[in-house]
């Protein structure tokens, strides 16, 4: 179960999350560390959480395939990855924010280098982090290790 991703991304604390589910904390914790939950745990977690039980479980196994093929990934692509996102989930709309934003701006500072040289090289770095970006988010699909939020979670 990803309760802990989901409390988390809520910046909700195991005590606030228990006094709106109505469960013990220490239930909480157990479901946390991978215990199995009852459906009415799950149904109580749901409500607080403002997820339905079924978007919990698929999550569930979407988040154990990433997971695991984020543990295949060889380790040159996880330094990658990690580097660039600075974070171990890495978010692919996040790739594609960079690799917009690094194209427009670039070729705006590449059009500003026609009066100013160092708007053209600064274009120019923009272009590259650009199409850094573009491979980096061909990699995440190539191995399928894009971490998708639930659409509670936000984006």
């Amino acid at each position: 179960m990803i309760l802990k991703q989901l409390r988390i991304s809520k910046r909700l604390s195991q005590e606030q999350l228990a006094q709106m589910s109505g469960l013990n904390v220490r239930t909480i914790q157990r479901l946390e560390s991978g215990a199995n939950a009852s459906l009415e745990s799950k149904k109580c977690l749901a409500a607080a959480l403002n997820v339905n039980i079924d978007a919990l479980e698929q999550e569930n196994s979407s988040m154990d395939k990433q997971s695991e093929n984020w543990k295949n990934l060889p380790l040159i692509l996880k330094i990658w990855f990690t580097f660039n996102f600075l974070q171990m989930r890495p978010v692919r709309h996040t790739a594609k924010r960079m690799e917009i934003f690094g194209h427009t701006f670039g070729f705006f500072f590449c059009w500003l280098g026609l009066f100013n040289e160092a708007a053209l090289v600064g274009g120019l770095l923009m272009l590259i982090t650009a199409y850094l970006f573009t491979l980096l988010k061909w990699q995440g699909d190539k191995y399928q290790i894009w971490y998708e939020p639930t659409s509670n979670e936000g984006t």
